[in-house]
């Protein structure tokens, strides 16, 4: 081989590496959730690692866009800010099992996948808000939501949005299916309101006199608490006492952010080391204190709001197992004409 044919050789050779190496700097991250909550991650993470987060944000159809890219997608990392969304990614075929100690030794068991397809990241506490001024109550649990004695004082956001898609999903996954329409009606007898609007609104109408409790997640009270949302939020935050409900001789219902490894990843040990990072105490930290959510790693440092709401106890019953209801859930909504 001439001296000039080895030295292209050498230069295919050395681009090659180059190239290997710049893309081993990189993660590429599909997302449903806002830019505000996902870039203080990722800052962190490249900083920490060097390694550049590539984030494209979406409203919706996260899974349908990567089952359209096929193999040549470039999304390393999948992450959602729904259960039910992520269990939809491994039903649809675009996820990749992950064995990392670091995720498991983090994660408890009923917050991840069985078959380590999908890791939770950050919990979100399905609450119930009350009046200050006008329920002396302490304690409740989900089962008093229908309660007669509270006929025409709730408010809540729509049944069929996903946050009460789930909530029901779990009073299933308690009780069966009977019972859980026996629940719906009741507490749709018991509204104040449509249900409609946001987790927010349901403290506005609190302050405004309107229904004297409702359910709404605890991200909102931070939001409101911190004065984040504005000062009007404020004052609906400040008009509230926070509950941590649970289900009879159950616990807390949760519903979690969660992410999984794209099945075709081109940078897969990053996309791993990403979701490492995520749940490490620098990761949770930030979760909590900019994002105002429960951690999933058990002794993780918490923002004084989300700390001040009590001692959170996850359900205990797996998560995934609570997704098997949803489409049960959603009929049954939709039979008690929750949102009409």
């Amino acid at each position: 081989m001439s001296i000039v044919a080895k030295t292209f050789v050498s230069a295919l050779v050395l681009c090659a590496a180059l190239s290997g190496v710049a893309q081993a700097q990189e993660v590429n991250l599909y997302t449903v959730r806002e830019p505000a909550l996902v870039k203080p991650l990722a800052d962190a993470f490249t900083k920490k690692t060097g390694i550049k987060v590539n984030a494209v944000f979406m409203n919706d159809g996260l899974a349908e866009r990567v089952v359209a890219e096929g193999a040549r997608s470039p999304a390393d990392v999948l992450m959602t800010v729904d259960i039910a969304k992520l269990v939809d990614l491994v039903e649809k075929g675009i996820t990749q099992p992950v064995s990392s100690p670091t995720l498991e030794a983090a994660v408890p068991a009923n917050l991840r996948d069985a078959d380590k397809r999908w890791f939770a990241l950050s919990l979100r506490g399905r609450l119930i808000y009350v009046s200050k001024d006008r329920v002396k109550d302490s304690a409740m649990t989900y089962e008093d939501l229908a309660d007669p004695k509270w006929k025409g004082k709730i408010c809540i956001r729509s049944g069929q949005h996903a946050y009460n898609i789930a909530l029901l999903s779990a009073y299933i996954a308690h009780h069966g299916e009977a019972a859980a329409e026996t629940w719906a009606k009741g507490v749709k007898a018991n509204l104040a309101r449509k249900a409609t609007g946001g987790d927010r609104e349901v403290a506005r109408d609190i302050l405004g006199n309107l229904c004297d409790i409702g359910v709404g997640n605890s991200y909102y009270v931070g939001l409101m608490r911190s004065g984040v949302g504005g000062p009007e939020q404020e004052k609906w935050g400040a008009a509230i006492n926070v509950i941590l409900p649970t289900f009879i001789n159950g616990s807390t219902h949760v519903n979690a952010s969660g992410a999984a490894v794209a099945k075709n990843a081109p940078n897969r040990d990053n996309a791993v080391k990403f979701m490492e990072f995520l749940v490490s105490d620098e990761g949770q930290k930030i979760y909590t204190e900019d994002n105002f959510e429960f951690p999933v790693k058990a002794g993780a440092q918490m923002h004084p709001i989300i700390k001040a709401l009590g001692n959170l106890k996850p359900d205990s019953l797996a998560i995934a197992e609570i997704a098997k209801h949803r489409k049960a859930a959603s009929l049954i909504m939709d039979r008690v004409g929750f949102d009409n």
